[in-house]
């Protein structure tokens, strides 16, 4: 029981780090130990589950497929997103308790930075050059939406969203592949789409119109793209992580706090009592990064 508490609540951080745009869920699932056994469960629905299924075999396709880490995980997953999406939504509306959400993201990511690096075995010039090329990546994603949202005086446009099911199927395929990959933002993808701001509202209804074609989508990608990773992973675990620390590096800029409210441009902190109460807050997700750690490293 306490494993899946456990569970239930990394998966509630992965759904609350995939609703704010420029956190990434992977880099949750990485940091609490549990991304690359979560890729390899997604991976075990092949043919193997299916004629365990088709046979009856029951107990034998729940330890095949993970069971109930999936279920620990997925629960967490679904409740974070579906409770927390109107809270975050109502937060990343108020200027200063954005400010503070996204503080508590940065000193979280910022520590996940040094102890998924760490990771490495090999720091040799493939493990760098894919760093730089992570970071790289990351770092023109970040700049590419930077312009379009200044170009429009900071404020995103909600565009009419299509009602086409196979485009929304595509949005949900595309967007939970970046949500996995740790350093890589599926709400930030989503806002490079256009997209995010009605999948939000569509969370928060229930519209089912939307939601349905789009969880047939994000199934489909994940169990797909889950196959891709984990052959990865074993393949160059090395280059893989470092590729992944990249990301995650890169991706700070994009979860930078201060930014004019008009224009959306970045802006330095005035040196006041909400900077410091930004700092505490900073300071408090880098700490749970570091207390996660030494548990871990204790168990």
């Amino acid at each position: 029981m306490n494993q899946f508490v456990s569970n239930f609540l990394k998966g509630m951080g992965i759904g609350s780090a995939n609703v704010v745009p420029g956190v990434s869920g992977g880099t949750i699932a990485l940091l609490t130990g549990i991304f690359e056994r979560l890729i390899n469960c997604l991976k075990s629905f092949n043919i193997t589950a299916l004629q365990l299924f088709f046979k009856g075999k029951f107990k034998e396709l729940a330890k095949h497929i993970d069971l109930w880490f999936l279920i620990a995980v997925g629960l967490g997953v679904v409740v974070s997103i579906f409770t927390i999406a109107k809270l975050f939504e109502i937060w990343l509306a108020g200027y200063y308790s954005r400010i503070y959400l996204m503080c508590f993201f940065l000193g979280l990511v910022i520590a996940s930075i040094y102890y998924v690096g760490k990771t490495v075995k090999k720091w040799d010039w493939k493990s760098v050059l894919s760093f730089i090329v992570g970071a790289g990546i990351a770092i023109t994603i970040f700049i590419l939406n930077y312009i379009k949202e200044t170009s429009i005086g900071g404020e995103m446009q909600t565009a009419e969203m299509s009602t086409n099911f196979l485009y929304i199927m595509l949005c949900g395929a595309i967007g939970i592949c970046s949500m996995i990959l740790p350093g890589l933002s599926g709400s930030y993808v989503l806002l490079l789409m256009g997209v995010y701001d009605n999948i939000i509202i569509a969370v928060s209804n229930l519209d089912l119109a939307i939601l349905i074609p789009f969880a047939i989508g994000a199934i489909a990608g994940l169990l797909a793209f889950s196959h891709v990773l984990s052959w990865i992973f074993k393949k160059f675990p090395d280059i893989t992580i470092a590729l992944l620390t990249g990301f995650i590096l890169g991706s700070l800029p994009v979860i930078y706090p201060w930014r004019d409210a008009v224009t959306n441009e970045l802006a330095l902190p005035s040196a006041d009592i909400k900077l410091a109460i930004a700092i505490v807050i900073a300071l408090i997700g880098a700490a749970v990064i570091v207390l996660t750690e030494r548990l871990a490293a204790k168990k």
